[in-house]
């Protein structure tokens, strides 16, 4: 069984900066997506689906609330032995420093890992979008009898040269790595994706920073041979190649690297499509989060086209179109929403908050009466007024104000930002 031989270590990632406002206070795992889940509910998922239910995930940058979703959601019953435990980064006598990469995080946490009995560790990321069988990619590397497998994807020449880059030979064995080439080095580096990845233009094998290690080989690499090496990507494996046995396996299903705002933002509105790319809507894959006792969204007169409705929602809004809306959110009537984000709430105001809220001038959570918000990502508990119009576009240069942020025309307001009537951009 897979179980019994895999352990998984899922990486929270760095300050996100990328991210920003979103992250500015929670890290890249626990941004909520699709409107009820977090970021990091994608891999636990992607795991337990591929019956791997032991699971570490390391932590480090503005954690509190990705620890408490994880504590809240993952319970294993008592007659299992699977788990997700949170490894936050921590000072000791042999290791002073906060974690210093990708591969310096799991060096410091192999002590907690080694605990376990397994032959295989799954190394993940915590900030992608895809539903994948592990299943398939440990059988490959069993039979292959690899060292290292990475999972790769065919990429163009747009997106090449932010990943790392690899070439295989016809055994899948990978012979060549350059971690983010220069669009000038691209050409020698192009591999037989297959026809259909080759139609779409899609001729650069990259990366999907996901390995499996065989279990002597990574404690080898990081405590002895390369015990000083900061990341997987740039250090550990271009020193492999030369070597042990990397293979890849290719993976030609949905993936996208959650890695800024326009990225994140495109991912989120593509759940709305007839045909999603990423199908959160398939039982085979189901996609976990926490259960919460939220009543059904209550919808007053509204026009939906292409949009979901997260539970608990109270909307009376005119329109909304190729958008997300998620918990607990309250849109007020004649509003108008386009190709937007909105994050939802985690609580409800009681009629007496509103009242006394408004007595003093303060909109309610939400988004309030005759408002227009287009191309616009609203976070968590925003209290936007009444007669706010809202339009994001490339028109608008980037910038940061105190109650939004403004990246590639998307504008986004801010966690707990309060709107006032009136409010144009």
């Amino acid at each position: 069984m897979i179980s019994k031989q895999v352990v998984a270590v899922i990486l929270g990632g760095g300050a996100g900066s990328r991210l920003y406002p979103l992250t500015a206070s929670r890290s890249k795992p626990a941004v909520p997506i699709a409107g009820k889940y977090r970021l990091v509910d994608i891999p636990i998922s992607n795991c337990i689906n591929s019956d791997i239910s032991r699971m570490f995930v390391l932590t480090q940058y503005n954690s509190a609330s990705l620890n408490k979703h994880i504590k809240n959601t993952y319970q294993f019953s008592g007659f299992s032995s699977g788990f997700v435990d949170i490894l936050a980064a921590e000072q000791t006598p042999d290791s002073p420093g906060w974690f210093q990469g990708t591969a310096d995080a799991v060096r410091q946490s192999l002590k907690h890992i080694d605990k376990n009995d397994f032959d295989y560790v799954l190394i993940l990321s915590g900030d992608q979008l895809y539903q994948m069988d592990f299943g398939e990619m440990i059988d490959m590397h069993k039979q292959s009898k690899a060292d290292l497998s990475i999972a790769t994807i065919p990429v163009g020449e747009r997106e090449a040269p932010e990943f790392g880059i690899l070439k295989s030979d016809s055994s899948h064995t990978i012979t060549s790595f350059i971690e983010k080439p220069s669009k000038e080095e691209l050409p020698s580096w192009t591999s037989d994706t297959g026809k259909e990845m080759q139609d779409q233009g899609r001729n650069y094998l990259a990366s999907m920073g996901i390995y499996i290690f065989n279990r002597k080989l990574l404690f080898d690499i990081l405590e002895v041979e390369k015990k000083d090496a900061t990341d997987f990507g740039k250090e550990i494996l271009p020193y492999l190649l030369n070597k042990y046995k990397v293979t890849s396996f290719q993976y030609d299903g949905y993936w996208t690297d959650i890695g800024n705002i326009y990225s994140f933002f495109e991912a989120n509105l593509s759940l709305t499509l007839e045909l999603p790319p990423f199908n959160l809507f398939d039982n085979r894959k189901m996609v976990y989060s926490r259960a919460r006792m939220l009543p059904p969204a209550k919808i007053s007169g509204t026009r939906f086209t292409q949009t979901i409705i997260a539970e608990g929602s109270i909307i009376h809004a005119e329109s909304i179109e190729n958008s997300v809306v998620g918990i607990r959110s309250r849109i007020g009537a004649g509003s108008i929403i386009e190709s937007c984000y909105v994050m939802g709430n985690d609580y409800y105001e009681t009629m007496e908050e509103i009242a006394y809220n408004l007595a003093k001038g303060l909109p309610k959570v939400g988004i309030g009466d005759n408002c227009h918000l287009k191309n616009v990502i609203v976070d968590k508990n925003c209290r936007i007024g009444n007669n706010v119009s809202i339009k994001g576009g490339p028109h608008i240069p980037d910038t940061d104000h105190s109650l939004f942020a403004v990246k590639d025309g998307i504008v986004v307001i801010k966690k707990g930002a309060i709107i006032e009537d009136g409010f144009e951009i």
